[in-house]
């Protein structure tokens, strides 16, 4: 059991190495995020599944912290879309 799970967590794992370079050939800002996504995602996967492999609960916590900065870096590359503060702190001109 514990080798299936093993070479299952292989497979997730070069999966996301796969997309991750894929996707970062891309120039396009919301392609990088898509990046991070999936790091976090196929990464979370990864440590679930060797966790399950060798009876190690400490690995589903460092699962759960990578999803979590993967979503906390996905909140902050939404936020910091908008207008830059040099922007924002500017007045407009009239015409």
């Amino acid at each position: 059991m514990a080798e299936s799970l093993t070479l299952i967590a292989l497979f997730v794992l070069l999966a996301s190495a796969a997309g991750l370079a894929i996707v970062l050939r891309s120039h396009i800002a919301i392609e990088k995020l898509m990046a991070v996504q999936l790091l976090g995602t196929g990464g979370a996967a990864t440590l679930l599944l060797l966790g399950a492999a060798t009876a190690q609960p400490a690995l589903a916590d460092v699962a759960l912290l990578l999803v979590l900065l993967s979503a906390f870096s996905c909140a902050a590359f939404t936020l910091g879309e908008g207008e830059s503060p040099e922007a924002a702190a500017k007045p407009d001109e009239p015409s």
